[in-house]
């Protein structure tokens, strides 16, 4: 019992026995060593291989048998040639190509094609010249009234296109053995080069490779003359960006002017205010100075970059640009260090928090029903001039900006008879004795009159202070039974007032309501 082995020859499985298997694999060795491993050598073995696989094929259909043996080696290695016979055929000269031991097979050609190859696979196939073939077709065309076109049309369709060197040989008559698959490759070749060369040596190739080098060369012209037009032009942009962003900046830094002064997500920004003293609320002043030279380096250094590369790019004059970019970026480097330096030390200005809580019972044992007003605005006259912020809104009061917050009101439920108003202030500080101080400086006020009670509409921080998160929250606390009236101005302080009704806080004012055991209640008219 021998050993079988499975292979794959171009593409086909085949299973095979040992000794088979050892000879026709020192024989595939030997044309792999022979031919070589470029690619003219890999196209012929690749036909060899097409041509060996063929014949193995056509054995097993003759023979049925499922293994091909030692024999069938022989035989095709025979009918292929024995390398020994084509390695000595190389060395001679004109040795005409095997002919005569196979039947010729038709196939279309596709290599001498003027359509389908089908003439000149016929002409191949008779041994005549395919021009003669396509003259008679010609011919036949006319006179036939069209049948000899639907003819050629059957026969481009039913015969089969011959796509491997050895279907070609095929054609020709010749046996596809390994010289001539050899050769017929290599004179495909040689046929390529030379067309190749008779190509480049034509007058029409030089002419047009002169017209080609002379496009070429325009082409490059025009595009050269478009860069340098395209780069001054984007050069000349950086410029006015560069200037005008400069001169902005300058306008915003030390004359007064924002840059924002028109974008209304900001606020109202106007000549009124100096960027230098609306910061000076929320940075301390110590750390003013050295922050704003640091910005001014920051901010500007890149504009002036860019309005040198932009100037450079127009005017295509000479300097140390290595130079210049290392000291630009050295000053913006430091900048950028002293901004981070600056801002990290103002974060733990807010890392305590706390709240100072004032409460108050009014002295109004006989009210049964509250009033609660907005007091008047002392500051409506100096609002041409203001930058809103969240809760927040900065004025400018005799050319002087002054800080306003909005206070927040509730409405409780008393835990006694008395009506008690409760204000919460809250700040942020370094500490809890820096926040307590900052709380201090919160100035907030309220006035009573009878039954009315007169709320500011803002609360301030005094002269010079900082906003370190500062809050008022006030809150009413109403006896069960009470009532409190909310005038249609404190729209602008109330904020979230829980009752049954989940009335918004807007359709509360205006109206009167009553605390019951449930929490407030619209009450329509005091008569109820």
């Amino acid at each position: 019992m021998k050993k079988t082995f499975t292979i794959n020859i171009s593409g086909s499985v085949f299973h095979i026995d040992e000794d088979a298997y050892e000879k026709l694999q020192s024989y595939l060795h030997m044309l792999t060593g022979h031919f070589g491993s470029d690619a003219d050598g890999r196209e012929i073995l690749q036909d060899i291989e097409a041509r060996i696989s063929e014949l193995f094929s056509q054995k097993m259909q003759d023979e049925e048998k499922d293994v091909i043996i030692e024999p069938w080696v022989d035989e095709v290695i025979a009918r292929m040639g024995k390398p020994e016979d084509f390695i000595e055929a190389e060395e001679m000269e004109d040795v005409p190509p095997v002919s005569g031991t196979v039947k010729r097979r038709m196939y279309r050609d596709p290599d001498h094609r003027i359509l389908g190859g089908v003439c000149s696979g016929m002409g191949a196939y008779f041994n005549i010249d395919p021009v003669v073939l396509r003259i008679i077709f010609f011919v036949l065309f006319w006179m036939s009234a069209g049948i000899a076109l639907l003819v050629y049309i059957l026969l481009w369709i039913a015969v089969p296109k011959a796509k491997t060197t050895a279907q070609r040989l095929e054609m020709r008559g010749q046996e596809a053995t390994v010289s001539n698959i050899e050769k017929s490759i290599k004179e495909e070749v040689k046929e390529v080069k030379e067309s190749y060369k008779r190509f480049r040596e034509s007058d029409s190739y030089n002419k047009g490779r002169e017209h080609v080098s002379r496009f070429g060369e325009v082409t490059y012209n025009i595009l050269k003359v478009t860069l340098k037009v395209l780069v001054i032009l984007f050069g000349a942009l950086l410029i006015f960006v560069g200037f005008f962003g400069l001169v902005s900046f300058i306008a915003s830094m030390f004359v007064g002017h924002s840059l924002m002064s028109a974008a209304p997500w900001v606020g109202h920004w106007g000549p009124e205010f100096h960027m230098p003293e609306v910061v000076n609320f929320f940075i301390a002043p110590g750390s003013m100075t050295i922050l704003m030279i640091a910005v001014a380096f920051l901010v500007g250094i890149p504009l002036l970059a860019i309005l040198f590369i932009g100037t450079k790019m127009v005017f295509r004059f000479k300097s140390n640009n290595k130079m210049v970019f290392l000291a630009g970026l050295g000053v913006w480097l430091v900048a950028l260090i002293t901004v981070i330096t600056v801002s990290l030390s103002q974060i733990d200005d807010y890392s305590k928090r706390t709240t100072v809580s004032q409460s108050q019972v009014l002295d109004c044992q006989g009210c049964k029903t509250l009033y609660l007003e907005l007091g008047e605005d002392v500051y409506k006259d100096n609002y041409g001039y203001e930058m809103d912020l969240e809760r927040m809104k900065v004025i400018s009061e005799n050319g002087e900006p002054i800080l306003l917050g909005n206070p927040r009101l509730d409405v409780e439920k008393s835990n006694n008879n008395d009506f008690v108003i409760l204000i919460r202030k809250k700040s942020r500080g370094s500490s809890q004795e820096t926040a307590n101080q900052h709380v201090e400086d919160i100035v907030y006020n309220f006035t009573q009159k009878d039954s009315v009670l007169y709320f500011d509409p803002y609360y301030t921080l005094g002269t010079g202070k900082r906003w370190l998160g500062q809050e008022v929250d006030i809150t009413v606390k109403v006896p069960e039974g009470k009532t409190i009236y909310l005038g249609e101005e404190m729209v602008k302080i109330i904020y979230d007032i829980e009752n049954v009704s989940n009335t918004w806080d807007g359709d509360m004012v205006g109206k009167f309501w009553e605390m019951t055991r449930l929490g407030l209640e619209e009450k329509k008219s005091l008569a109820e």
